[in-house]
């Protein structure tokens, strides 16, 4: 007991202490910056090299919500008027807000990004249970959405947490692009949360169906049905991502 209690002390407080001070390393690609004055006319290399169409012209844009970090855009931009930042706070309550513009800041897009709701923030503010749904998901988004509850994000300190049934659940977490044979599920398991109930979208997969949106097996009818209040995009989100959204949203400081 004494050698357990021991261990405890010696391994210290091992959870990031600042969740919304923290800060990523350079090499993690984050909010995008468009800098269209750099880019020479009629170029077209940036947006072919795009696998899911992220990027338009007339003008330069960038959809976060298609978009899967790679960053072959920015490297095969002759012009270097596409460079992705290490800013990681990029969830949205708005599906248009994703869509970044020229030279658009991360401290002032994170502004207007979440909008909290009074209403989610009475009923939700200080605890949220959430079923994750992985519809048809290749595994990334789901292993990030499994260590915001490892020791170093420890996300149940603020009163998140993922549970086993949608029964027991304020909301549902959807990743992966919603494949036909998973897009009866998904309803289910939306319908059997009690309202007032939320629905978040995490990935590109789930935001726009990712690099399978034209896929014949891909069935986002029922989804895009239903009201989303929290768009995380990312392929995958980080855990600070995720975690960072999903305060902003139910207005915890």
């Amino acid at each position: 007991m004494f050698e357990l209690l021991k261990l405890r002390k010696r391994h210290g407080y091992q959870a990031v202490p600042n969740i919304r001070a923290a800060k990523l390393a350079s090499p993690f690609r984050g909010f995008p910056i468009l800098k269209c004055r750099h880019c020479i006319d009629h170029c077209q290399i940036c947006i072919d090299s795009c696998p899911t169409g992220a990027l338009t012209r007339s003008p330069l844009s960038l959809d976060m919500g298609k978009c899967t970090f790679c960053g072959e855009c920015s490297r095969s931009c002759p012009a270097k008027a596409i460079q992705f930042t290490s800013a990681h706070r990029l969830g949205a309550t708005d599906r248009d807000v994703l869509i970044i513009r020229d030279e658009q800041s991360p401290a002032d897009w994170e502004k207007q990004a979440v909008t909290c709701r009074k209403n989610i923030a009475r009923f939700f503010g200080r605890s949220l249970r959430l079923r994750q749904v992985s519809a048809a998901g290749c595994n990334g988004c789901e292993m990030e959405l499994n260590a915001c509850n490892n020791v170093n994000f420890d996300m149940g300190r603020f009163g998140l947490d993922f549970v086993a049934s949608p029964r027991h659940a304020d909301g549902i977490v959807v990743t992966g692009p919603v494949s036909r044979n998973m897009a009866p599920a998904l309803l289910d398991a939306y319908h059997s949360v009690a309202e007032p109930r939320l629905l978040f979208l995490v990935g590109a997969c789930a935001i726009s169906g990712g690099l399978f949106a034209e896929s014949t097996t891909i069935d986002r009818s029922g989804l895009e049905t239903l009201s989303i209040d929290l768009y995380v995009p990312g392929c995958p989100p980080h855990p600070l991502t995720f975690i960072n959204s999903v305060l902003d949203l139910i207005g915890r400081k």
